[in-house]
């Protein structure tokens, strides 16, 4: 195909915490890149998923909720992960809730103002509305923003209205050349998307707090004889916190690695063997330090 006629760049989700944004970029891919979950700033990390058609490469950027509080290193680095991406990108999709705007959206919104891209808000979880024209309301008061290019109420859960925010942002793209090979699907390695999974399972099965206290580091991503040996560090800041995670007679920790397991058996269609350890290293989320040993770069 003719370069005149293919279509590529790059498309950041932005917003407020736990809106969806990361559902949003794995329906879009049509495969599971980044880790979802109820709670907020389940994701930490800018991760690009990356779709090609015939004549169209989406690149599209994950990143942090945009939050309020900056208390922690931890905190200081997912604002930054979203600020840099507003610069470095075609189109911004900005992700609201259906349930209406709040005041941590107008803090999304200031730092859009100065952005060099389209603008698409998209209206997130129309799913959970008893009554659609209850949106009206919002579509009313989001129209009457400025720079706002186009509105799209949808549901990333559903699949509702994704297919015309794919086209809409498929004739907002800049004609270019693809710059990703056609099967590739993310720019994070499998060792990154192991560490990520691990994470995911033990956010959805412990408590309100201590999934924000937590990280996994991968020591071991080792093929043998066929099978697949992942050894991942569980970091936790208290030692109370550790006896939570391993859990009584290591029954929690069992089925976290039973889940880890299982999802990356699909994921890479081959045997998995996942060893887990849980060690403390007090203050890590505030340890600038340690959160780049961590792997928490600025390397955006």
């Amino acid at each position: 195909m003719s370069e005149d006629n293919k279509r590529c760049g790059y498309v950041a989700f932005i917003g407020r915490p736990n809106v969806g944004k990361s559902t949003l970029l794995n329906r879009l891919v049509g495969q599971k890149i980044c880790i979802t979950s109820r709670k907020p700033q389940t994701t930490r990390h800018r991760v690009l998923g990356i779709k090609t058609t015939t004549d169209t490469q989406f690149i599209f950027v994950d990143t942090p909720g945009i939050h309020i509080d900056e208390k922690q290193a931890m905190n200081r680095y997912m604002n930054r992960a979203a600020k840099t991406a507003v610069h470095d990108v075609d189109i911004i999709v900005f992700v609201i809730e259906a349930t209406g705007w709040n005041k941590a959206d107008d803090i999304v919104l200031e730092r859009l103002k100065h952005a060099d891209a389209k603008i698409i808000i998209a209206v997130n979880k129309i799913d959970r509305l008893d009554k659609k024209d209850a949106l009206l309301p919002l579509i009313q008061q989001l129209s009457k923003l400025d720079g706002i290019d186009e509105i799209i109420p949808l549901s990333a859960t559903k699949g509702d209205n994704t297919e015309l925010l794919e086209s809409t942002l498929r004739n907002m793209l800049p004609i270019s050349d693809f710059f990703y090979d056609e099967d590739q699907v993310t720019d994070r390695s499998m060792r990154f998307i192991a560490a990520e999974l691990i994470r995911e399972k033990l956010i959805r099965r412990l408590g309100k707090e201590l999934p924000y206290a937590l990280t996994v580091e991968i020591e071991e991503y080792e093929s043998k004889e066929g099978v697949l040996h992942v050894g991942a560090v569980i970091w936790v800041e208290r030692a109370g916190q550790k006896v939570i995670v391993i859990g009584k007679n290591g029954s929690m920790l069992k089925e976290i690695g039973r889940q880890s397991r299982q999802e990356l058996e699909k994921m890479l269609d081959s045997k998995v063997f996942v060893r887990l350890w849980v060690k403390v290293r007090e203050g890590w989320s505030d340890d600038t330090r340690a959160l780049r040993s961590l792997g928490y770069t600025d390397d955006f």
